[in-house]
């Protein structure tokens, strides 16, 4: 699997059979991404909650690429009915798709888009039969977070004030056993403005980065 960056809680994979997914593409407003919404080209678009600032631009992507959207049912059912194909699951659930599995976990946020109860918020978790990534989502600390299990890569949400902040993203770090740590969710806003180096530098192990922007980098 490869995985890249691109601004708040962006993050592109690409599959081990050539699959291509974008979790939370944020593009338009988000002035760290590099993405264009018109012209990029994926196979599923995964939702981890249905705030602005995560469900983007996946309408305008999914109906012009017939990209799959997944996302927790009700935000799935949202997006249905709106020109998108979707597939609906829930906290707890998994599902093979034709580039691996996807599981919705845990977050403790809130998810709504326009006023609209948007069903409940969630991490998910990535596994291409090679690596594993655990997305967090928006998420505050919790202790189950110990039951997710080792994965390869964790994006933790740093930007404090909605989300976690780096205090409570270490101590997530030490409930998440993985073998790299990326930041995300932060500067996007002046409000969750952070050093993603002071979360880097302050893991335990050497396990940190702080990609740049649109590097495609092996897992």
């Amino acid at each position: 699997m490869k995985f890249s960056w691109h601004g708040h809680s962006c993050i592109y994979l690409e599959a081990m059979n050539g699959c291509r997914i974008i979790i939370d593409p944020f593009i338009i407003g988000n002035e760290l991404s590099d993405l264009d919404p018109e012209s990029l080209d994926v196979d599923y678009i995964i939702l981890t909650h249905g705030h602005a600032d995560h469900v983007g631009d996946t309408l305008e992507i999914a109906k012009r690429t017939g990209a799959t959207v997944i996302a927790v049912a009700e935000l799935a059912e949202f997006m249905e009915k709106r020109g998108a194909k979707a597939h609906g699951m829930n906290i707890g659930g998994r599902f093979e798709f034709d580039f691996g599995s996807v599981k919705f976990v845990h977050a403790q946020h809130s998810s709504s888009y326009d006023g609209f109860y948007m069903g409940e918020p969630a991490g998910i978790v990535v596994d291409d039969g090679y690596a594993t990534i655990y997305h967090a989502g928006d998420t505050a600390l919790y202790s189950d977070m110990s039951l997710i299990g080792s994965v390869d890569v964790a994006f933790l949400p740093i930007g404090d004030n909605y989300t976690m902040g780096i205090d409570d993203a270490l101590k997530a770090a030490q409930r998440v056993p993985s073998e790299l740590y990326v930041p995300i969710h932060y500067n996007t806003f002046p409000v969750i403005e952070q050093n993603p180096y002071e979360f880097v530098n302050r893991l335990d192990g050497e396990n940190g980065l702080v990609p740049e922007i649109g590097d495609l980098i092996e897992i």
